[in-house]
């Protein structure tokens, strides 16, 4: 299971394995205030995606579609797949900072680890047991 969360929320037990996903740190927090098992910046839109989009919701579109394109970069593979195997096992919450939470990359790269777990799992169970 995937989940999204603002930084700026509390975190609770059950956000399970939290991961900030934004290139730059939240505003206003203390590395040490905000609990994480990682902070993955190089799964984070690149700067100058992140500059181009600049929460526009009237660039939401082609925003996703250059976000999936960066994602595809197969330096970043071993790391989606890491994060889609963990959200097959148990929850995984994506952190980010933006005020916007229906549009910002963390919308996006849920929707990719989740595609991403299915087929994990759809292979798991199509293997054979022993």
């Amino acid at each position: 299971m995937i989940k999204l969360k603002r930084a700026y929320e509390a975190a609770s037990r059950n956000d399970g394995y939290r991961v900030l996903v934004e290139r730059l740190w939240p505003r206003g927090i203390r590395k040490q205030d905000l609990p994480l098992a990682r902070w993955e910046k190089d799964i984070a839109p690149s700067h100058e995606l992140r500059k181009w989009f600049a929460h526009d919701p009237a660039k939401w579109s082609e925003f996703k579609q250059r976000y999936r394109q960066e994602l595809k970069d197969r330096s970043l593979s071993e790391r989606l797949h890491e994060l889609a195997m963990r959200a097959a096992d148990g929850t995984v919450t994506l952190v980010f900072s933006s005020h916007d939470a229906e549009h910002n990359n963390a919308v996006v790269l849920k929707e990719e680890l989740e595609r991403h777990a299915h087929r994990i799992m759809a292979r798991s169970e199509h293997r054979p047991a022993g």
